[in-house]
């Protein structure tokens, strides 16, 4: 027997366990529409992101390497960071490559978006693409934030997503997005 379309739950109600600065921790109550399971699920909602595959105009990829608190290690990746209330996906890519890096210019276009962890959470985080990057403005980090930036080739970029040299998640994803488009 094959299995037909799974169904979708009925989110009935919610309530706010946790608030934060950074994510509102909710727990949902879901009803399945067939079996009248009802049950409520742990949901973290988060504002979007955005992840930035910035690429020089002779083709080195910029990487960023800091502190990560989540994995308490320094972890290399690719500009990102929160798009903040009401801003583009795009808007809020260069805002951040400029912020973090002092990278800006060039051809800007939204490469695609995908859901972190859906399993657990709502939000989704939006890759850009800024093809022609050159410095432009000062760095203009957060209270935080203590950022190592480096460029490399993108064949080395891409070799370093594929070996774990790069290990956060939607670093390697938007990485790959990029591969695909870019036919490399």
């Amino acid at each position: 027997m094959t299995p037909g379309e799974p169904s979708r739950w009925v989110r009935e109600g919610e309530r706010t366990l946790v608030s934060t600065r950074v994510l509102d921790l909710k727990s949902e109550h879901y009803r399945h529409p067939v079996r009248g399971t009802q049950k409520d699920f742990v949901v973290i909602h988060a504002p979007d992101w955005v992840n930035v595959v910035a690429v020089t105009p002779d083709m080195r990829i910029i990487l960023v390497r800091q502190f990560r608190f989540g994995s308490s290690a320094l972890s290399l990746e690719i500009p990102g960071g929160v798009i903040e209330k009401g801003e583009d996906p795009v808007a809020a890519g260069i805002r951040e490559l400029s912020e973090e890096t002092g990278y800006g210019g060039g051809k800007v276009r939204l490469l695609g978006s995908v859901f972190p962890n859906p399993a657990i959470q709502d939000n989704r985080c939006h890759f850009v693409l800024v093809q022609g990057a050159v410095p432009t403005s000062p760095i203009n980090w957060d209270d935080d934030e203590e950022i190592q930036v480096s460029t490399v080739p993108v064949s080395e970029a891409l070799a370093l997503a594929r070996s774990g040299g790069i290990t956060h998640s939607l670093s390697v994803a938007a990485l790959m997005f990029y591969e695909g488009a870019a036919g490399v």
